[in-house]
């Protein structure tokens, strides 16, 4: 991706987030300067993996398949006397997708945000890492209810779906509908070793650097 193109996006998801009412912390806008300057918090943040990522998961094609997130707090897996939990921030625009994945550890809660709602799929899978064509049970806020494999669920502003280990789950904007933000509670959350695919992915492509950067990605910063 081109750092032109990532700081657009940058420049978007924070007027976006600050719509839907979600206030961001002031290190999510420093500049590369002003983490250079702040060496302890860079290297708190990275080893955390803390702050913005965004990702074409290396098919180069960012409008169909990729997510922008900023993730706000997070600590160390297998470490929970440092944080237990994660939040993140994420934005998919209209006919993006974020493909089929599962994580071995983290649960996490998929919140609509803002006004667009989500379409979100879902899928067991087995102790291969494979999925089953098996109808699954999901919990949707305080009900559970069973859908068909891949079977689109459709979620509105401030409901969720809490997505255990082990289930896959593909999330696009609901037909015909706009960007979509969202937030993420979870365990604490590792995205270099946690996320697993249907499908070969590059989790944290190379960016080509045709413009200074606006705000570093968190794989970016010192420390």
């Amino acid at each position: 991706m081109k750092r032109s193109h990532i700081n657009a996006l940058l420049r978007e998801a924070a007027e976006l987030f600050a719509g839907a009412g979600l206030a961001l912390p002031p290190w999510a806008r420093w500049s590369p300067a002003e983490w250079a300057a702040h060496p302890d918090a860079a290297a708190y943040c990275k080893r955390r993996q803390i702050g913005w990522d965004v990702t074409d998961f290396g098919f180069g094609d960012f409008a169909r398949q990729g997510i922008l997130l900023l993730c706000t707090r997070n600590g160390l897996v297998g470490h929970d006397e440092d944080r237990s939990y994660a939040e993140k921030f994420l934005v998919l625009r209209a006919g993006q997708e974020a493909p089929f994945h599962f994580h071995r550890f983290k649960m996490e809660d998929i919140i609509v945000r803002g006004a667009a709602p989500l379409d979100v799929q879902v899928c067991d899978t087995d102790e291969t890492g494979a999925p089953l064509d098996l109808p699954v049970t999901v919990r949707i806020d305080a009900q559970t209810r069973q859908v068909a494999t891949r079977e689109s669920i459709i979620l509105h502003q401030g409901e969720s779906i809490t997505l255990p280990p082990g289930q896959a789950h593909r999330l696009t904007p609901a037909p015909g509908h706009a960007m979509a933000v969202l937030g993420e509670v979870s365990r604490v959350n590792d995205d270099l070793t946690d996320n697993v695919f249907f499908v070969p992915v590059f989790r944290f492509p190379p960016v080509e650097e045709d413009e200074p950067a606006l705000y570093p990605l968190w794989s970016e910063l010192p420390g």
